[in-house]
């Protein structure tokens, strides 16, 4: 969609864009100059290492670790391990990468960098098995289009995202498919709490999360599996979500191209502001993983609404345009096209605040209008729900209203009992049917809402713009990772050279070789 319903100044939204790309532009460089042991061991699982030890360590862990432990992950894993096969006589397999992580836990490989003509050999080798991964990535995506052209897309904009987790993926598959068929477009399944700051991928299907289910590839592969079920039930394609932020964002991104997610959460910036994530490890973290988005055709949803959480939703909202334009740049930097940028913003203003409802709407219009081609994820009321359902309820269905009024792409469904409860099935289905009256009676609204020009909505937009402006100029000046120090975004201060995750960073050194990189940084290479 394109309008001016605000009057934006075209050459001011050019400016901002263009201050967002200064200022990210840095921390881009920094991320092609550095690895991470999590980049490290998507790699490998691109090129087929699967399973783990008996402790629960997955092989690709304890190879990372056995690589880094000999040589350093400065040249990558690609050169050492695909040299290793060849001294070792095994192939360059997946079954085979497997043998050899066990046998290199048990201390019986070492690992060399190679010289000569075995570089050109492990390149080659490498590439060979990472392309095998990336092509099964490619087969995903046009299985989902396939999938798409037959079933086809949910009527309505905007999709209705729900989210179910149990803790059980087992509890959780039924709820899915019991929320697809009473309205939901998007299953969003929750990661158990903290998982986000472990530094390795739980193996498995798991029956043990809390407040939420681990993120694992035989989850994703089961409930891929149901929501296909539902979908030729329904007649509609209906997709699936989960978390690629935290200690394990490279890899998390991988293993949902390699079982069809369709949407993931990533976000520049959560990890540092709420899981105290060190800013370089997300950054770079963040690059590799929104390269594997872009060749799945994974739809991101960035994390904007978590600012409003912590800080003021009136005083830091030019914060969360800035943050939706810097998540823009590196999103499309990475390779990631518009309509993948589910970018986020939230029904966050204290309902007590005079004129709330049209803050919202000038919000939420100005956030439409500067990305019209991005499919916008719009968060519904949390910060200020009271554990008064009665109230909670009314407030989703403004929040839905603002949906309507501004089209918005991506519509979560908001809970009466949010921050009281995990949701009974009862409770979405209330949620759900708050949603369908709304969009059945004003799901068209926006072509008629225009606001009143130099009215209150459009000052307001235009007063949000000119202050995320004004402070993109002083990042630009100073520095992002100085800007995320000083607790510009979320009032939260991380600075660059603490928080988790650290030691798992590494500078590229001079013969520094991913193969994963190299295929997904060249166009028309390793295509399906």
């Amino acid at each position: 969609m394109s309008s001016n319903k605000l009057g934006l100044d075209p050459a001011l939204v050019h400016r901002a864009r263009a201050l967002a790309a200064k200022a990210g532009r840095p921390v881009v460089e920094m991320a092609q100059s550095h690895t991470t042991v999590s980049v490290e061991r998507a790699v490998l699982r691109l090129a087929g290492v699967t399973g783990a030890d008996p402790d629960g360590i997955p092989w690709v862990n304890r190879l990372v670790d056995a690589v880094r432990n000999d040589v350093g992950l400065g040249h990558g894993v690609a050169l050492p391990v695909f040299h290793a096969l060849a001294e070792h006589g095994l192939e360059p397999t997946g079954e085979q990468l497997t043998l050899l992580a066990q046998k290199a836990a048990a201390g019986s490989v070492r690992f060399d960098l190679p010289s000569g003509r075995a570089v050109t050999a492990a390149k080659k080798a490498s590439r060979r098995q990472v392309a095998a991964g990336i092509k099964q990535i490619d087969r995903n995506r046009a299985d989902r289009d396939k999938m798409i052209k037959r079933y086809g897309d949910p009527k309505q904009r905007p999709w209705i995202y729900l989210i179910v987790a149990t803790g059980d993926i087992y509890e959780d598959i039924p709820q899915a498919q019991a929320a697809a068929r009473a309205g939901a477009d998007v299953i969003a399944v929750i990661r158990s709490t903290g998982q986000s700051l472990l530094d390795y991928v739980p193996e498995g299907a798991t029956r043990e999360g809390f407040a939420g289910t681990y993120a694992t590839q035989e989850n994703f592969r089961l409930m891929r599996a149901a929501l296909d079920e539902s979908s030729r039930e329904l007649g509609r394609y209906v997709r699936l979500t989960n978390y690629a932020s935290g200690l394990c964002m490279p890899e998390i991104a991988t293993l949902a191209g390699l079982q069809r997610l369709d949407m993931m959460l990533n976000d520049s910036m959560y990890g540092i502001l709420f899981r105290d994530i060190n800013p370089i490890r997300t950054f770079v973290d963040q690059r590799f993983s929104r390269q594997i988005h872009a060749r799945a055709g994974i739809i991101i949803n960035t994390g904007e609404d978590n600012y409003l959480t912590t800080a003021d939703a009136v005083e830091a909202a030019h914060t969360v345009t800035v943050s939706q334009l810097l998540n823009e740049y590196f999103a499309h930097e990475a390779g990631l096209a518009d309509w993948q940028l589910g970018l986020g913003h939230a029904f966050e203003i204290n309902p007590e605040l005079p004129e709330s409802f049209r803050l919202e709407l000038a919000h939420a219009l100005l956030a439409r209008e500067l990305f019209p081609d991005a499919p916008l994820k719009w968060m519904p009321p949390t910060k200020h729900m009271t554990g008064d359902v009665f109230r909670g309820n009314l407030l989703d269905g403004f929040f839905n209203l603002v949906g309507a009024l501004t089209g918005q792409s991506i519509l979560l469904v908001g809970m009466m009992t949010e921050a009281v409860v995990t949701p009974w099935l009862s409770d979405r289905d209330i949620a759900l049917q708050n949603v369908r009256y709304v969009l059945g009676a004003a799901g068209n609204l926006h072509e008629d809402f225009v606001p009143a020009p130099d009215g209150f909505i459009q000052r307001r937009a235009h007063q949000v713009l000119d202050e995320a402006i004004s402070l993109l100029e002083k990042i630009e000046g100073d520095t992002l990772l100085n800007a995320i120090a000083d607790g510009t975004f979320g009032i939260m201060k991380r600075p660059a050279n603490r928080g988790k995750g650290l030691d798992g960073v590494a500078a590229h050194d001079d013969g520094y070789y991913n193969p994963a990189t190299e295929i997904l940084e060249t166009p028309g290479k390793e295509q399906q």
